[in-house]
């Protein structure tokens, strides 16, 4: 079924079953390759390659309007298991109707660092944390479609895992 992808309609945050109110927004991971520069004979210049299935360092940020409980509660030096759960509008291009996708975004986060924001008389306090990600997954209407998970070399992509033959011949 062709759909034009229109916006998010909204979102909502959770850790351990519990909704994170007082959210403003979050920015997701950005997933870089390791990569490596190729020179030497036989090649007439540098060459970027991609080292497949490694990926640079990833970060979340989630922004609080105000300091709240659950912003806190994000600062203790543990591992947390983030669930961001968004629904998108799109637009079947059949039917003319406005439909709703369902979007997950699984993530093992720890905290780097918290900025209680500022304030101000009848403002936001913009409050935001920024947390070292070291798994992340996404599923689009229930099907997952990308999981990243360096510590136990996974590197899954719409149906195919990568890293499967890097971990089989690691013997892992």
């Amino acid at each position: 079924m062709p759909r034009i992808d229109e916006l998010i309609a909204n979102f909502a945050v959770y850790e351990d079953a519990t909704e994170y109110l007082g959210m403003s927004e979050a920015t997701l991971p950005e997933v870089g390759s390791l990569l490596e520069e190729i020179t030497g004979a036989g090649i007439s210049g540098n060459v970027e390659a991609v080292v497949t299935g490694h990926v640079e360092a990833m970060s979340l940020t989630l922004n609080f309007r105000t300091v709240t409980t659950a912003a806190i509660k994000l600062c203790e030096p543990r591992v947390h298991k983030i669930d961001l759960r968004a629904a998108q509008q799109v637009t079947n291009t059949r039917t003319g109707m406005i439909e709703t996708q369902a979007v997950k975004h699984i993530l093992r986060v720890r905290p780097k660092k918290y900025a209680p924001g500022k304030l101000a008389v009848a403002s936001s306090a913009e409050a935001s944390g920024e947390y070292a990600v070291s798994y992340y997954a996404i599923f689009l209407d229930g099907k997952r479609v990308l999981e990243i998970d360096p510590l136990n070399f996974i590197y899954y992509v719409n149906g195919k895992d990568y890293l499967a033959d890097i971990r089989k011949a690691l013997g892992k």
